[in-house]
C-alpha cells in the first residue's frame, strides 16, 4: 500500500478525508453498539447479523446492472477482503466480552501502526524513522493501557491485538485491490462473505444465542446499517482518493471516538496509567504516518 499513484484533485482528496473522518466517528462509536450486542447474544451470531444487514443496506444503491455474478478477479478480491474481514471482526468482538469499548477502540487503532512495519517486513517497502519511533510508543502506550498487575494482559485485550493485525492487513489489501475495482461491488461482496463464514460458525459454537437478536436489533441496525453499510463502504470509496497515509491518520481517531462514547453511554473510565497509554498510543500511531521523504501528491 503505497502512496504513489494517488493524484487525486484537491478538492476530491478534500471530500474524500471529511468522508473519512465521518467513518472514523461512526467505528468509534460503534463500539458501544458491539458491546451492547454482546449481553445478548454470541460473537458470530451478531456478526453475521450484522454484517448481512450491512450488505442488504447497499443492494438499493448498487441498483439492478451491478447486481450481477461476479468475476473470478472480483470473487478473489472479495474473498480477500471477506477473510481478513470476518477475521478482524470475530477476535474484536470475542475481545469486547472482556475488555471496555474505550480500551478496544485504542487497541484497535494499532493497525495504523502495524501497516507500516508489514508494508516493511513483508514488502519491502521500509518506512522512515518515526514509523519506528511511532510503533515503540505504541507499544509502551498499550503495555499501560492494557497490562495489569503481575504483567498480564487484561482479559479481552489479546483478542483484540490480534483484531487490530488483521484490520492492518485489511486495510493493506483494500490500498492493493480496490483502485482497479468497483467500490460497491467489492464492498458487498466482502459484507457477503463475512456473513457466510460467520453464519454456519454461530450455528454450530453458539446454537443457544439466536433469540437474543431480537433484544438487540437496535446495536445489530447501527453496527450493520451505519458501521458496515456506510462506514466501511465509505473507507472504499474515499480510499481511492486519498492516501493511505491521510487515510490512516484520520481513521486513528476512531479510538478517541470510541473512548468518548463508551465514557458517554456506558460509563466507562480511565485510570491515570490508562489515559497516559492512550495517549502514547495515539501519539504513536500519528507519527508512525509521517511521510518519510515527499510529500504527498496534490
Amino acid at each position: 500500500m503505497s502512496d504513489a499513484g494517488v493524484a487525486a484533485p484537491r478538492s476530491e482528496r478534500l471530500q474524500a478525508d471529511l468522508s473519512l473522518l465521518l467513518v472514523a466517528v461512526i467505528w468509534g462509536s460503534a463500539f458501544v453498539a458491539q458491546r451492547l450486542g454482546m449481553a445478548e447474544v454470541g460473537p458470530f451470531a451478531f456478526n453475521a447479523a450484522r454484517f448481512a444487514v450491512g450488505g442488504l443496506t447497499l443492494i438499493p444503491v448498487l441498483g439492478r446492472k451491478r447486481l450481477r455474478l461476479p468475476s473470478r478477479d472480483e470473487l478473489r478480491s472479495g474473498a480477500l477482503l471477506g477473510v481478513l474481514l470476518f477475521a478482524a471482526a470475530t477476535l474484536q468482538q470475542i475481545g469486547l466480552i472482556w475488555t471496555t469499548a474505550g480500551k478496544a477502540g485504542f487497541i484497535t487503532g494499532l493497525y495504523v501502526v502495524i501497516v507500516p512495519l508489514l508494508l516493511a517486513l513483508v514488502w519491502g517497502e521500509w518506512a522512515g524513522w518515526t514509523s519506528w519511533l511511532g510503533a515503540g510508543l505504541g507499544t509502551a502506550g498499550l503495555f499501560l493501557l492494557s497490562v495489569e498487575r503481575g504483567l498480564q494482559l487484561a482479559p479481552g485485550d489479546g483478542w483484540v491485538i490480534g483484531s487490530a493485525l488483521m484490520w492492518a492487513l485489511h486495510v493493506v489489501a483494500i490500498g492493493r485491490v480496490a483502485p482497479e475495482r468497483d467500490p460497491l461491488r467489492l464492498a458487498f461482496l466482502q459484507y457477503a462473505i463475512c456473513a457466510l463464514l460467520s453464519l454456519p460458525a454461530a450455528l454450530v459454537l453458539e446454537p443457544g444465542s439466536w433469540g437474543g437478536l431480537l433484544l438487540v436489533i437496535p446495536a445489530i441496525l447501527y453496527a450493520g446499517v451505519l458501521s458496515i453499510g456506510l462506514g466501511y463502504t465509505t473507507q472504499v470509496i474515499a480510499q481511492r482518493h486519498t492516501t493511505p497515509t491521510h487515510a490512516a491518520i484520520i481513521l486513528s481517531t476512531e479510538s478517541v471516538f470510541a473512548a468518548l462514547a463508551g465514557w458517554l453511554v456506558l460509563g466507562e473510565s480511565l485510570s491515570g496509567e490508562q489515559l497516559l497509554g492512550c495517549g502514547l498510543m495515539l501519539a504513536g500511531m500519528l507519527l508512525a504516518q509521517v511521510p518519510r521523504s515527499r510529500p504527498d501528491p496534490v
